[in-house]
């Protein structure tokens, strides 16, 4: 078992998260992959408003039935005209872009969608596949934690756009099984040779290489509350005003960020980690377009709040001279097997986390006795990983911990870890480093060719029997 992420299929949810986190917050995050009509037919669970809180009317359906029917077959399963309805109303709340298209022709495109997924799904359920309700959970907590939410929030906001708690938690639990069946049928086809590369390093030394822009930001958040008067709101501008003043005049920003945001992240010191410019909210990108590193910028207006913003690198993907953010983690793996259950592992390492606060166990220890990953002979060392190194769910729990922090049992499709961040650091790629990223690099892209591949194919193989609406 690997627990290093291989593909950019494996970063499909996360960057789903992002989406949701930034839609919610008013910053347009879009997911990578473009921003075509083909895009938004992704679905996934969505938080939409322009401002926390802020319910968008449901686009009017006009001339379209209302009544309950079968509207396809995939391999006997239905899809029904208001799974159609839903998906295309849903789209139209989250993607003007999309109004430019006739009702029936964006019916047309969410039912082709819908029966894509639908095969896929009946793939991942072939292969026993399943995603249990405590993984459901986490991905729920990562959504409402980015959104800087409670979960209560988080379900008030979709009920306003229309979207039930069990819907919600349907939409995650087939995001995470598409995920996992993916990498699954797509990973085994990918090869990147060393020849390939050997050309990709020296194309980006000659500067020829098409590199997207990488960023690593970290933010203070003043949050501004949904009901907020004008006088409040101007008394928390002149408070983030205040804050960017003093990260201006030197103050250690990751200290303010500590002691003064409201976002999930201020443990860490507000770092938002190093990823590609299309994964960060353009409101960010554009406002620290220009900034060099170190610079501050800000505050920034958000549906969320106030944000003070410090650039903490800037770069090019795979950039062989690049200097990246290291982590150095360890972590305990238990895995899901018949004697095991999930809850069960997250209870046992839930022990295992207070064993170790207290002061009567020690993590190396405990890792070296009951860790089910290679790294166990290490303390369950992983050593100083890169960002984009480890699978979602693994790295968004590591990027929120300080160095010495424990997190809760994080759930991931290898089974259930306990991660422990060590320390952090700035550091320039070494060639091995640099050949590792590079691979990466390449593979992702291959990955994207592949995975359409089999989506066709996944497609094609499957019976499907269109009908028509009742007369």
């Amino acid at each position: 078992m690997k627990l290093l992420r291989s593909t950019a299929i494996g970063a499909c949810l996360g960057a789903l998260m992002l989406a949701s986190a930034a839609q919610a917050q008013g910053l347009g995050l879009r997911p990578s992959g473009g921003t075509g009509i083909t895009d938004i037919m992704r679905g996934g669970p969505r938080v939409n408003a322009t401002a926390p809180g802020a319910a968008v009317p449901a686009a009017p359906v006009t001339g379209q039935r209302s009544a309950e029917y079968i509207v396809a077959l995939v391999n006997s399963e239905p899809i029904t005209n208001t799974e159609v309805q839903k998906r295309a109303t849903r789209i139209l709340q989250q993607n003007p872009e999309a109004q430019r298209l006739p009702r029936p022709e964006l019916n047309r495109l969410v039912l082709e969608r819908l029966i894509s997924e639908r095969a896929q799904l009946q793939v991942a359920k072939e292969a026993g596949i399943k995603v249990d309700d405590l993984a459901v959970d986490q991905a729920e907590q990562m959504v409402a934690r980015q959104n800087q939410v409670s979960l209560d929030e988080l379900y008030r906001r979709i009920a306003a756009d229309g979207v039930s708690k069990q819907e919600f938690r349907a939409d995650l639990r087939d995001q995470l099984t598409l995920t996992r069946v993916r990498e699954r049928e797509v990973n085994s086809r990918v090869k990147v040779s060393d020849t390939e590369v050997e050309q990709f390093l020296q194309e980006q030394r000659s500067g020829n290489a098409a590199l997207s822009p990488e960023l690593n930001l970290a933010h203070v958040l003043v949050a501004v509350p949904e009901d907020a008067s004008e006088a409040q709101v101007k008394a928390l501008q002149q408070k983030a005003q205040g804050l960017a003043q003093r990260a201006i005049g030197g103050e250690d920003f990751a200290k303010l960020a500590r002691e003064n945001s409201d976002s999930p992240d201020r443990a860490s010191g507000g770092v938002l980690g190093l990823r590609s410019a299309d994964r960060y909210p353009p409101l960010f990108v554009e406002a620290t377009q220009t900034t060099p590193v170190n610079g501050i910028v800000g505050p920034v207006r958000s549906g969320a709040g106030f944000h003070v913003i410090k650039v903490l690198a800037k770069g090019r993907a795979g950039a062989a001279e690049g200097v990246v953010t290291q982590t150095q983690v360890r972590h305990i793996l238990l895995r899901n097997d018949q004697q095991r259950s999930t809850a069960q592992a997250i209870a046992q390492l839930a022990e295992f986390k207070r064993r170790i606060q207290a002061g009567t166990a020690d993590f190396a220890g405990l890792a070296r006795d009951n860790s089910e990953d290679g790294s166990a002979k290490e303390g369950g060392d992983l050593g100083w990983g890169r960002p984009g190194q480890f699978v979602p769910e693994f790295e968004e729990a590591m990027d929120r911990l300080a160095p010495g922090q424990i997190s809760d049992p994080i759930v991931s499709r290898f089974g259930v870890h306990l991660i422990q961040v060590l320390g952090r650091r700035e550091a320039k790629l070494s060639q091995t480093e640099q050949r590792e990223a590079a691979r990466a690099v390449l593979k992702d892209k291959k990955m994207d060719e592949a995975f359409e591949t089999w989506v066709q194919e996944t497609r094609g193989r499957a019976y499907v029997e269109l009908r028509e609406p009742p007369q």
